[in-house]
């Protein structure tokens, strides 16, 4: 059972967030998700905010690791607040040498449905 609590049992941080992405959404302004590829597997998520900082507002990080936050998988998506800083972030960083390697800074895609059987391989 959820306690009882001002914001309806919801994190208050999480419902002002929402209510900044309706605002920003009602005034043209839309978010956009970046792929970032060809990490270094030592490369943090705190890097990759601060690198992406200098071009806007940056709503998250997320570096894919391998199961239960183990090794970089040597990509990660940053998310803006505006999809124009979003652009000129992948202009300037597209191409670019982070730690030793030459990173891709693409608008990411959005996550395809895969099947439900893995292998590629006929059944019959």
């Amino acid at each position: 059972m959820v306690p009882d609590t001002p914001s309806g049992g919801r994190a208050v941080g999480a419902v002002s967030v929402q209510r900044e992405r309706r605002a920003a959404s009602a005034k043209g302004v839309s978010s956009m998700k970046v792929y970032v590829g060809n990490l270094s597997y030592e490369t943090t998520e705190a890097e990759l905010r601060e690198l992406f900082s200098a071009h806007g507002t940056v709503e998250s990080v997320n570096l894919i690791t391998e199961g239960g936050g183990g090794r970089s998988k040597g990509f990660g998506f940053v998310e803006f607040r505006d999809d124009q800083e979003a652009n000129a972030a992948i202009a300037a960083l597209n191409g670019t040498e982070v730690r030793g390697r030459t990173i891709n800074v693409n608008q990411a895609r959005p996550k395809t449905e895969r099947g439900g059987f893995g292998g590629g391989r006929s059944r019959f």
